[in-house]
């Protein structure tokens, strides 16, 4: 399920940025250019962090930005961002933020099961250790694949 959501193209390593709107943006860049979500999906993620705060920062080092079905999601996707630098979100204790996965999904229960092997993932200290290490897109989509 997992594999099957991520294109190679959303996948993004090392990625420069100047604060955390800037990785929310480039995080959906390539799911916009594959048509997964429109730009105003994008800006919608992007006006509810300024509106609520940082609610998609959802552990340490890592958030989830995603918006309502409704802002424009067109496809079930999942990217991965590493940040070469990790930026500050605003939130007590899961800051500064290093890693993002920015979701969409067409159907609003569709993301369920997708969220819920993320989050399997999420928990073991060897994924996270494997987040920091990882060099390739290739050898990203072949851990999910084996897991």
């Amino acid at each position: 399920m997992l594999h099957e959501s991520i294109d190679e193209s959303f996948i993004q390593l090392d990625v420069e940025v100047e604060d955390f709107e800037e990785a929310i943006r480039k995080a959906f860049e390539p799911l916009v250019e594959k048509a997964t979500v429109t730009q105003g999906y994008v800006e919608s993620v992007v006006q509810i962090y300024q509106k609520t705060g940082p609610y998609i920062v959802i552990t340490k080092n890592i958030a989830l930005p995603h918006a309502p079905v409704a802002e424009g999601a067109k496809k079930l996707g999942l990217g991965f961002v590493r940040l070469k630098q990790p930026v500050i979100s605003g939130h007590e204790t899961n800051d500064p933020v290093k890693f993002l996965f920015p979701l969409s999904a067409k159907e609003s229960n569709e993301h369920v099961e997708l969220l819920s092997k993320l989050a399997e993932l999420l928990s073991q200290p060897a994924f996270i250790t494997f987040l920091e290490k990882v060099s390739t897109k290739e050898e990203f989509l072949n851990y999910f694949r084996e897991h």
